[in-house]
């Protein structure tokens, strides 16, 4: 069995792997990303992530999970299987405990970090069998056993992108609020991950309660792990509820599943418009057929051009304007549009706020919101037109405050129909949310400004004694 050992040493690791064919096309790889993100959204939502995966096991899980350890050499020996925890397109995830935990230096384990220097109960308050109890129940507590998320990869998966994912996996070690890459394993042709097992409550149980000073918890742990992952040159391009798993009474959040991740210098970045200078991109549309002609009234019938080819994975309703626009120079900034998502689906209590169905419905209902006119902006700006005639979008769409009073009915639920406005915290929020929502990404926030943000900013509060210190 072939092993790909990280647990004492970050270094580089390699994975036997075919030659892909020079001729596969861009574009196939585009749409089966894309389709992949679509797929694995329903499968993640569904997926039971709870503690109680250690209860009772369907039959068929059981058989799948006995076949799988029968099939992969030497996994029985290091993991007992649990549950299935997750099923997908392209994987498979269980729950297992570490059986070999105690081999390694386990950098990763954030609890253990926690419980290290955890102090035992205090004698001198028990006396007999209460102290023997007290002292048994605490080191039964440092004896629990430790539980391991196991990544097994479809043989359908290019080799590519599970070098592709493990290799981003194992640069971002060592950053608490993202998943880590413990080990991986190769035999013959399958290839298991294993990951932290992270306990966590499902977004829909706790969004719609959230407060803002819970909203500030919730993305200054977001946009932590963010900054981790941009500050590395790589793309996450699936930020989304279920890829941040988050238990709110830790307060702390890890994000996951680098599947669709990519590094933002990759080999299929191309040169866009919206990364030239002001004055040559408004030179360049004044040329232009589009500002010359105006639209055009339909299709050629043997249309020549070349199609225009970017990656476009994510999943629909969290993918941004530079996505659906077919930017082929895409950044880390089509994250925080992600994650802008998340806030707006807070704020407004509406899960899924968007749900569009293809490419062309997720472009309507952007437009919506921020209008035709600041749509046809940022179509030029990556060199494309966007027209609508549907008569219920307007020029100037909508402000983002009204629309979170429209979703949590306010605008009339006050006394005698009164609008209820929003707080002085809550409107501090959206003047966050509009600078995620930025459609050129080049004055859309990053991560790290995101950090220093008013909404995000951690304040210090200092006594008197400690000023005194200072």
């Amino acid at each position: 069995m072939a092993a790909i050992r990280l647990r004492n040493a970050k270094v580089p690791f390699e994975i036997h792997h075919d030659e892909m064919d020079p001729d596969e096309s861009l574009e196939e790889q585009e749409e089966m990303g894309e389709s992949r993100a679509e797929m694995e959204e329903d499968d993640a939502q569904n997926s039971d992530f709870s503690d109680d995966s250690e209860g009772a096991v369907d039959p068929s899980v059981a058989e799948d999970m006995e076949k799988f350890q029968e099939t992969f050499k030497g996994i029985r020996d290091r993991f007992r299987l649990i549950n299935r925890i997750g099923e997908g397109t392209f994987s498979t995830v269980y729950k297992a405990e570490d059986l070999m935990y105690d081999v390694y230096d386990n950098d990763w384990d954030i609890e253990e970090k926690e419980n290290k220097w955890a102090s035992p109960p205090l004698k001198k308050r028990r006396t007999g069998m209460d102290a023997l109890a007290a002292m048994d129940e605490y080191a039964q507590q440092r004896r629990r056993p430790k539980y391991v998320a196991i990544k097994k990869i479809y043989v359908t998966s290019s080799p590519s992108r599970i070098l592709n994912e493990l290799d981003l996996l194992n640069d971002l070690r060592g950053f608490d609020s993202v998943c880590p890459l413990i080990t991986a394993f190769r035999h013959t042709d399958q290839v298991v991950a294993v990951l932290p097992y992270f306990r966590h409550t499902d977004f829909r149980e706790y969004f719609r309660k959230m407060t803002v000073p819970d909203m500030q918890i919730f993305f200054r742990s977001l946009f932590t792990a963010l900054a981790a992952v941009h500050s590395k040159g790589i793309i996450h391009r699936d930020i989304k509820p279920t890829n941040f798993l988050y238990e709110p009474d830790k307060k702390r959040g890890v994000l996951v599943d680098f599947g669709l991740a990519e590094r933002e210098e990759g080999p299929d970045m191309k040169p866009c418009m919206c990364g030239e200078q002001v004055n040559e991109r408004r030179r360049r549309l004044q040329n232009s057929v589009a500002a010359q002609m105006g639209p055009a009234n339909g299709y050629p019938r043997n249309d020549s051009r070349p199609s225009r080819r970017a990656n476009r994975a994510g999943t629909r309703g969290f993918r941004a304007p530079e996505v659906l626009f077919k930017c082929t120079e895409q950044s880390t900034k089509i994250d925080i549009w992600s994650a802008g998502v998340i806030l707006l689906t807070i704020m407004s209590k509406r899960f899924p706020f968007f749900n569009s169905a293809d490419d062309v419905e997720a472009m309507i209902e952007i437009a919506t919101i921020f209008g035709i006119k600041r749509m046809k902006q940022c179509a030029f700006l990556h060199g494309t037109v966007f027209e609508s005639n549907i008569p219920t979008i307007g020029d100037k769409g909508f402000q983002l405050e009204k629309i979170i009073l429209w979703s949590t009915c306010r605008n009339d639920g006050g006394k005698d129909g009164r609008e209820i406005p929003l707080t002085p915290e809550e409107k501090l929020a959206v003047r966050f949310l509009e600078r995620c929502f930025e459609l050129d990404p080049n004055k859309r926030i990053s991560a790290k400004e995101a950090l220093e943000h008013d909404f995000l900013k951690e304040e210090v509060y200092c006594d008197d004694d400690e000023m005194h210190m200072l």
